[in-house]
């Protein structure tokens, strides 16, 4: 999938100052200004201030959780904590109920199976709980719009306080207190607290307010939480993730230290990366496939041996989790390969028969990921009722768009990013046809996905130094991501495989400098260059410890030609697919002889072309425009001349083709 790319613009000057004045190296400057970091306060506010945190009362309610939850102590009644079933639930009701244990209370937790239960409360999880003589139930991670299960709660004689950083439904759900940083009565400069956030705000307020010590006992929880709900590491998320590591890497909590072992990550220091890629999705994955609670019980052991059997049966599942997501994308490839059309729309919806539910959204946020548009993957049951998972792109809102559907829906809720939703089968068909309007309707242009990139740099600068003074852009996750950077126009002199063919090392050069990036993921015949292209590369860059010496990585995470044409690639491809919905064209999409003669040449010569139109089109150097070429492969196709699916594949033929008589040239002079 081709990303606009976008290099942020610094001012030097800015940066130069911001150097001397706070004495830190002029390229760290540089990055912090082209993040709009540009000021002496923020930027050494960025940097250096680690130990300011909002008092927990500014949180609306927080005197009333804590006055009930006190009381209930007082009084030994039993104490509930009602989770949530994905890592930052999982952490969340790990974190209070070891602390609600430790202030000597009388409490039990409960965290929904996601296939059994579903999200957030329900009736039935609440008859179990009342039934264990259960007083109180506190919420973590949800219940912010669980309006009739609140009621159902004191109808059982139990009362009620939520804890949750979800958006607020149109009321509040009855409570003793509702405790959320997005309730717009708090007296709070920073709201984008993750759910674990606020269980450790709530901590704290139990704790008379002492953050530092509720840090030293929670801070690798609420760290892993945070990455894990995607929360930006920005104010105050950014210094609970820097504690928080410090305590992961000295192995401070049985649980986790069995989990870096099962993941193999035991010998080194990890990163808020580490985190979001070794750590969170082992974590995640019980709740995924089965049950959430084997994680919940990882984190809460003081038992080295029950943690390892518990670490090691995690990292089963979560392998068991890549084996059914890969069958997932495997399926969702071949029904791909037989209907490209399925591609071409604004809003990819793909259905399937018995999709795993937990892995909808892993599913969809990868089609996204290949396609750079909005996806929604749905599961069919046997019984006909479906369940879907979407995903989006930035400026394109997803949780609007199905609204715009909801009609034909069971149940849909979430953001303008993701949602969930359900469907009967024999209803999808015409939801996909009128998502699809609503996207033709109210976005004459799609949003694209970007890649921001720091900025340009020179292969003279790739050291193992810039890596080490980057480090004060730690801890990187969302809205502080990784420095990315532009290596323009360099040739590719070499392409090796690594990793039993699994990878790929690129040896590259320019103006005489050489070096090596790798770019993961990708095998030889998965690549679209060869030796002599002259490329751009989108890269970040990482040390490793080889054999006691630092050693640079350098992994591409995109890759152009050179001669690559954003602004041309974006408004073609706007074009053809107006042309799909029945739009007059702004430009030409409809091939001519020439057209014809030249992309069939160039198939001929090549003996076809094995990746997909996308990549055709910058192969042949857009001498095409993007229509111009979908249209006449279409046509090519509908000729007997190709067939498309897994590349584009030349057929045997002889004779002439008409192709200015085929079913799709004709309706396209028809419509322009």
């Amino acid at each position: 999938m081709h990303k606009r790319w976008l290099v942020a613009d610094a001012d030097k000057k800015k940066a130069s100052e911001l150097s001397e004045k706070l004495n830190i190296d002029a390229f760290i400057a540089f990055l912090l200004v082209s993040r709009g970091i540009d000021d002496e306060l923020s930027a050494s506010d960025f940097l250096f201030n680690n130990d300011t945190f909002s008092s927990p009362y500014s949180l609306k309610d927080m005197d009333k959780a804590v006055e009930r939850i006190n009381e209930a102590i007082d009084n030994g009644e039993r104490i509930c904590v009602y989770g949530d079933y994905d890592c930052d639930g999982i952490t969340s009701t790990a974190l209070l109920y070891t602390f609600l244990q430790s202030l000597g209370a009388d409490v039990i937790y409960f965290i929904p199976h996601r296939l059994n239960d579903g999200y957030g409360m329900n009736l039935n999880a609440i008859d179990e709980i009342s039934e264990k003589g259960t007083n109180l139930i506190v919420t973590v991670d949800n219940g912010i719009t669980a309006f009739e299960e609140a009621d159902y709660i004191y109808s059982l004689g139990m009362e009620l306080v939520v804890t949750d950083h979800h958006q607020l439904g149109d009321r509040l759900p009855r409570a003793c207190a509702v405790v959320n940083p997005q309730r717009p009565d708090n007296d709070i400069s920073f709201r984008e607290f993750a759910g674990v956030g606020v269980a450790f705000k709530l901590a704290c307020a139990l704790n008379d307010g002492d953050v530092d010590e509720m840090l030293t006992l929670f801070g690798d929880l609420v760290a892993i939480g945070t990455v894990a709900d995607v929360m930006p590491l920005v104010d105050e998320n950014r210094r609970f993730v820097k504690y928080g590591l410090r305590l992961i890497n000295a192995d401070t909590r049985i649980g986790i230290k069995a989990l870096r072992s099962a993941a193999g990550v035991a010998d080194r220091e990890l990163t808020s990366n580490d985190l979001a890629f070794q750590i969170c999705p082992r974590i995640n994955a019980a709740g995924r496939l089965q049950s959430a609670e084997l994680s919940a019980e990882l984190l809460i052991t003081d038992d080295y041996e029950e943690a390892l059997v518990k670490a090691a049966l995690l990292n089963d599942v979560n392998t068991h989790r890549h084996e059914i997501e890969n069958g997932m994308i495997e399926d969702i490839d071949k029904k791909i390969s037989r209907d490209i059309t399925l591609v071409s729309d604004r809003v990819i919806v793909i259905e399937g028969e018995g999709y795993h539910k937990g892995l909808l959204g892993i599913v969809a946020s990868k089609v996204l990921t290949r396609y750079g548009k909005p996806t929604i993957i749905i599961s069919i049951d046997e019984d006909g009722e479906c369940s879907g998972s979407a995903r989006s792109v930035a400026g394109f809102n997803i949780h609007t768009a199905i609204s715009s559907c909801k009609d034909l829906l069971t149940h849909f809720g979430g953001h303008p990013l993701a949602a969930g939703l359900g469907i009967r089968k024999e209803d999808i068909p015409e939801f996909r046809r009128r998502i699809n309007e609503f996207a033709a309707a109210e976005y004459d242009v799609m949003p694209t996905e970007v890649l921001k990139l720091d900025c340009k740099l020179s292969p003279s600068y790739l050291d193992v130094s810039l890596v080490e003074n980057m480090s004060m852009l730690e801890p990187c996750g969302a809205s502080n991501p990784p420095a990315c950077f532009g290596l323009f126009n360099v040739e590719i002199v070499g392409i090796i495989p690594m990793g039993e063919g699994k990878h790929l090392r690129l040896e590259c050069a320019k103006n005489g400098k050489s070096f090596r990036a790798v770019m993961f993921g990708v095998t030889v015949q998965q690549f679209r260059y060869k030796t002599g292209d002259v490329v751009d590369l989108a890269v970040r860059l990482s040390k490793n410890i080889f054999r006691g010496k630092a050693m640079l990585s350098t992994r591409i995470v995109d890759i152009r030609l050179h001669s690559t044409d954003d602004d041309k690639y974006f408004a073609e491809k706007e074009d053809y697919e107006l042309t799909l919905l029945g739009r007059k064209p702004n430009g030409k999409v409809l091939p001519d002889r020439e057209a014809f003669a030249f992309l069939y040449k160039y198939l001929r010569n090549n003996e076809g072309y094995p990746h997909s139109a996308e990549d055709l089109y910058f192969a042949i150097g857009q001498k095409l425009t993007f229509g111009e070429l979908n249209y006449a492969l279409a046509a090519f196709e509908e000729a007997g001349l190709v067939s498309r699916g897994n590349g584009i594949k030349l057929l045997p033929f002889s004779g002439k083709a008409d192709l200015e008589n085929t079913k799709t040239i004709r309706e396209l002079k028809g419509r322009i």
